[in-house]
Formats: C-alpha cells, structure tokens, sequence
C-alpha cells in the first residue's frame, strides 16, 4: 500500500521497539516520516535501518526531548517549515519506574508522568495549530493495558490513564477541525521494555493472555497505521486495545 504518499508523519520516541516499528511501515507506505528520540546514535542507527529495507525512504531525525516544551515546539515547527504540512504525529515516547506505591519516589513519579503524559501534551499542543490550518490531522498517542490499574506501576497507570482521557478530549476539540485523536493501548509486545523482565515473570503474563503469545512490534504499527490513515476519518476519542484479549478479563476455562 501506498497510504501515506505525500504525507507527513511525525513520531517520538522513534529509535527503537514500537517506535521504530511504526517508523518502518509508515515510510513503507510513502510518508515522509520525522523521527525524534533523545537518543542521537539510536536515531542515526534506526534511520540506517530503515533506509536498508527501504532504501527510498523519506526521513528526517530530530533529538528531541518531549519533557521540554521549547525542544518540541522548535522540532514541530522545523518539520511543518521543512516539510510543509504535518498530517500525522505518533505520541509515543514513555518510559518506566515501576515499584510499589511506598517506595515510588518524586523523581521517579515526575519522570514517568514528564515523559508519557507531559511529553505527549507538548507534542499535541504543538501539532494542533498546523493541523487546524491544513483542515486534516491524526493523533495517535499510547496509552497500555494497564491504565486500568496495575499493581506496582502507580506512576505508569496514572500517565497512560491520564493519555485515555487526554485523546478523549483532543479529540472532541479537532473534530471540527478535520482531526482525529485516538490511543492505542498495547498489552505484551516483544520488545526491549519486555525483554528486560526476568523470564518466569515474563512467561507467567504471557500464560495470562488467551492468544497464548506476546504480540510483534509489527502488530502495533499496523494498528497506528489504520488509525492515522484517511480511511479511519470517522474513528476519533477511542482506545483501541493490541492485546491478544487480555483486557477482556480471565475465563474459568
């Protein structure tokens, strides 16, 4: 497919994992994609990897750290001015402290809450004025399974629930502006995240899940590419869950 010719799609946290999945498959599909990290020789290498599958892919990298609203202002304007429109911005940048609610400590709660919800309010503030002018824009921002509430990730959940009600009200004020906003809420993805939990802990979620496996980081670019795509126009405010049904909830089976 083709969806994304003459588009531009801008996405944080862009260097590794779902980042770099989504990167990889919008840029397959034409887009002019802008990738920003705060990690500089990731972003070079995930660039460089892009550009081995697809060797006439449209890119741009930015470092670009989300928690400061003068970076992410100056990185939105740069792509609008070098690029001429912004259709697309990919809320992806997160990070985690997870530990019981007792021994979570202020930097570990400001940190969390700076990068996953902070950091994606700067971003959407920024893209909504170039979006409202063009009359067309999508917001896809992360939220996970566990904004419903997960034991020992209180700072996590507050965030990602916190993204929920955000893109719910993103997108009631774009609507009339041709913008859609919606959240994709992963379950257990094969990544770097993932793969730093120790095995049996690992092994005992992925029982948990009835697909019994975890999910590709393929499976959630072709989820944010749906939603950011022309044909999900009349899709706005929801969350959609990437999850191999663990949200639905356990079965006495």
């Amino acid at each position: 497919m083709n969806r994304y010719h003459g588009r531009v799609v801008a996405i944080t946290g862009a260097a590794q994992g779902l980042g770099l999945a989504m990167a990889t498959r919008f840029a397959a599909e034409g887009a002019h994609v802008a990738l920003a990290d705060v990690n500089e020789s990731a972003l070079t290498d995930a660039a460089d990897t892009i550009v081995q599958t697809h060797d006439d892919a449209k890119l741009r990298t930015d470092v670009v750290d989300v928690t400061d609203s003068a970076q992410v202002d100056a990185w939105i304007a740069g792509v609008t001015a070098d690029l001429g429109r912004l259709d697309v911005l990919v809320n992806n940048a997160g990070i985690i402290r997870d530990n019981r609610v007792e021994d979570i400590t202020d930097d570990d709660w400001h940190a969390v809450i700076d990068v996953s919800l902070t950091g994606g309010f700067h971003c959407a503030r920024a893209a909504f004025g170039p979006m409202k002018r063009q009359g067309y824009g999508r917001i896809v921002s992360f939220s996970s399974m566990s904004w419903r509430g997960n034991f020992g990730q209180t700072n996590y959940v507050a965030a990602k629930a916190g993204i929920v009600g955000m893109t719910r009200t993103l997108a009631l004020e774009g609507a009339r502006h041709g913008i859609t906003a919606n959240a994709i809420a992963p379950g257990l993805i094969d990544t770097p995240m993932l793969a730093s939990m120790n095995g049996p802990a690992r092994d005992k979620l992925t029982n948990k899940i009835p697909m019994r496996h975890t999910g590709r980081p393929e499976d959630i670019a072709e989820a944010a590419a749906f939603l950011a795509s022309e044909a999900a126009g009349y899709i706005t405010g929801i969350v959609l869950d990437v999850d191999g049904g663990i949200s639905i909830g356990s079965s006495i089976r």
